[in-house]
C-alpha cells in the first residue's frame, strides 16, 4: 500500500528504472487487476523503462499458466535488453534445506501460528498470526430435510476482548482430515512422527522457514499445508522427477509444460476430475516423493473466512456463523469435503462434555449498514448470502425497540424448497409480522419453473427504484459472485436505467457514484 499511495501522491524521476509488471487478479471482481494495471501504467509516467509487456493472472481460469506463458516470452526480451546470453535451462532449486532431529527439540510447534504454544497461553490481541481458541457453545442444523447440512455456529468470545460489528467476517483455522494426512506419510513412506525443520536457503531473507518450524510431518499436513486443493502445474514438475514409471513420469512432465496437450490434459485430468495430491499419489503409484520436498511445495493451508450472521447488539459476547457443509462426488467417483465445515460440523456441543473449540479472529469489513437507522435499504442473499443480512436486521430490530426512527427494511432470499433450506425461517417471519422486516422470497424448486431472487428484482422494480433513486437508501448483495452477483448487478442498472430515464452510461455513472458513497456494498466470493 506504501509504494502504491507513493505512486500516486508523488512526482518521482524514475528515469533509468527498468520494469515488467505482472498482475495477480480474478476476473469475477470488478476492478479485475487495477492494481498492475496502474502501476504499469503510471511507472512509465515517471519516465521508467518497461522492458516487457504487462502481465495479468486471472485465477478464475488458470493464474499459474498465465504467468507461465508470460515469462517464458518475458525472459528472452529481458537477456536481450541486458545483454545477457540465456542457458535456456530451467533449472529446479529447492528454497529450504532439512533437517530432522533424532532427539526431539525443546521447540516443537504443534499447530500455532506464530508464537510457540500461543493456543495453550492466551494473550491479547487476537489476530490471524495470534487467533483465540474460542469454545463452541451451539453448533445446531438449519436444513429441515434433504441431504445437505447447514451449520449454525455461537462461537464465545468474551474472554477475548475482540469487538466485532455487523457485516464484519470470521476466520476460522481448520485442520485437515486425518485419514489424508496418513494416506501422505504411507504414499511417501515416511514416519509422521518425526520432528523437522525446513531452512531457508537464502540467509538474508527475511523468511527463515515456509511454516513454523520445527515440528512433525504430522503437523505440517494438518495444520500448515493445502492438501486438498488441486495443486498448481510447478508441483507436478517436481512430482515427476520422483516417478519411476516412465509413463507416469511423462503424464506429469507434460501436465506441467505450457504446451495446447499439457493446458488441456491438466485441465482435463486436474481441474475437471478435481484431483488433489492425494488422489495424484493415489493414482500414481510409482511417485515417492520425499515428504520434506512435498512440505516445500504445498501451498500454506489459509484460514476460512465466514460472514458474520451476528449484530454485537445483540451478541457481545459472542459471534455466530451460518455455514453449509461441503461434500460432492468428484468425476472419477471420489467423495471431496470441505476442509473447514466437515472439521466443524463434528464440533457438536454435549451436555457434560468440555465445549469443544476452534482458533479464530475477526477481520473487519467494509460491508455497513448506513449510520442512520432511517435510512431504507435492500439486501440481496441467496442461501447463505444471507449471513451478514441476519445481522443486520437485529441491529435494525434494537434500533426500533430503543425508539429510534427506522427506514424501509427489505430483504430478496431464496433457496431450493420452502420445508427444506429456508434459513433463519421462524425469526424472519417474526421480523416480518413485527413490521420491520419487508420479504422477498423465491423458492427455486417448489413449482415447475424456476424462480430466483433476480427474478423478484425485475418484478419488485419500482420498489427498488424508489429505495436507491428517490429516498437515497443502500442496496447490498452477498453471495455468488459468479453468476448471482453479476446477474443482480445487471438487473440494478437495467432499473436505474428504465425507471431513471436514463441512457447505459448514466446509468452505469449513478452506480459508480453509489458504490463510491458506499450506497451499493457486496460481500461476494468465487
Amino acid at each position: 500500500m506504501e509504494f502504491y499511495e507513493w505512486l500516486q501522491n508523488g512526482d518521482a524521476d524514475l528515469t533509468g528504472l527498468n520494469y515488467a509488471v505482472f498482475g495477480l487478479g480474478n476476473k469475477t471482481y470488478e476492478h479485475y487487476n487495477k492494481v498492475a494495471i496502474y502501476i504499469d501504467k503510471r511507472l512509465e509516467e515517471l519516465g521508467a523503462t518497461r522492458v516487457f509487456d504487462l502481465g495479468l493472472g486471472d485465477d478464475d481460469a488458470n493464474i499459474e499458466d498465465d504467468f507461465i506463458t508470460w515469462k517464458d516470452k518475458f525472459w528472452p526480451v529481458v537477456c536481450e535488453h541486458f545483454g545477457i546470453e540465456s542457458t535456456g535451462e530451467d533449472i529446479s532449486i529447492r528454497q529450504y534445506r532439512l533437517q530432522e532431529f533424532d532427539e526431539i527439540p525443546d521447540r516443537v510447534y504443534t499447530g500455532e501460528m506464530a508464537r510457540l504454544h500461543s493456543l495453550r497461553n492466551q494473550r491479547p490481541p487476537y489476530d490471524a498470526k495470534n487467533p483465540f481458541l474460542a469454545k463452541i457453545k451451539v453448533n445446531r442444523e438449519l436444513h429441515k430435510t434433504g441431504d445437505r447440512s447447514c451449520m449454525h455456529i455461537e462461537f464465545d468470545i468474551e474472554a477475548s476482548k475482540m469487538r466485532y460489528d455487523a457485516g464484519d467476517h470470521l476466520a476460522v483455522y481448520p485442520v485437515n482430515s486425518s485419514q489424508l494426512v496418513e494416506k501422505i506419510g504411507k504414499y511417501c513412506s515416511k514416519d509422521l512422527n518425526t520432528v523437522f525443520t525446513l531452512i531457508n536457503t537464502d540467509e538474508e531473507s527475511s523468511k527463515k522457514h515456509p511454516f513454523p518450524c520445527p515440528c512433525t510431518y504430522r503437523t505440517a499436513l494438518t495444520h500448515y499445508l493445502d492438501i486438498t486443493q488441486n495443486p498448481r502445474t510447478h508441483v507436478l514438475k517436481e512430482l515427476a522427477e520422483y516417478c519411476t514409471d516412465p509413463a507416469e513420469k511423462e503424464k506429469l512432465k507434460l501436465m506441467a509444460s505450457t504446451s495446447p496437450e499439457g493446458k488441456a490434459l491438466y485441465q482435463k485430468w486436474i481441474i475437471n476430475d478435481n484431483r488433489n495430491i492425494v488422489h495424484i499419489l493415489e493414482d500414481m503409484p510409482s511417485c515417492q516423493p520425499a515428504l520434506d520436498h512435498l512440505s516445500e511445495l504445498l501451498p500454506r493451508l489459509q484460514p476460512r473466512y465466514y460472514s458474520i450472521s451476528s449484530s454485537p447488539k445483540l451478541y457481545p459476547n459472542t459471534v455466530h456463523i451460518t455455514a453449509v457443509v461441503v461434500e460432492y462426488t468428484t468425476p472419477t467417483g471420489r467423495q471431496n469435503k470441505g476442509v473447514a465445515t466437515t472439521w466443524l460440523s463434528k464440533k457438536i456441543p454435549k451436555e457434560g462434555e468440555e465445549l469443544p473449540t476452534a482458533p479464530i479472529f475477526i477481520r473487519k469489513s467494509q460491508f455497513r449498514l448506513p449510520t442512520k437507522p432511517q435510512t431504507p435499504i435492500i439486501m440481496i442473499g441467496p442461501g447463505t448470502g444471507l449471513a451478514p443480512f441476519r445481522g443486520f436486521i437485529q441491529e435494525r430490530d434494537n434500533s426500533k425497540e430503543e425508539g429510534k426512527a427506522v427506514g424501509d427494511t427489505i430483504l430478496y432470499f431464496g433457496c431450493r424448497k420452502k420445508s427444506e433450506d429456508f434459513l433463519y425461517e421462524d425469526e424472519l417471519l417474526a421480523y416480518e409480522n413485527k413490521g420491520l422486516l419487508k420479504l422477498h422470497l423465491a423458492f427455486s424448486r417448489d413449482q415447475p419453473q424456476k424462480v430466483y431472487v433476480s427474478h423478484l428484482l425485475e418484478k419488485e422494480s419500482d420498489e427498488v427504484w424508489k429505495v436507491i433513486g428517490e429516498n437515497n437508501g443502500h442496496l447490498y448483495i452477498c453471495g455468488d459472485a459468479k453468476s448471482m452477483a453479476a446477474d443482480v448487478r445487471n438487473i440494478v442498472l437495467k432499473i436505474i436505467q428504465e425507471k431513471g430515464q436514463m441512457t447505459e452510461q448514466q446509468a452505469q455513472a449513478f452506480l459508480k457514484k453509489m458504490e463510491t458513497q458506499k450506497r451499493m456494498s457486496a460481500d461476494v466470493w468465487s
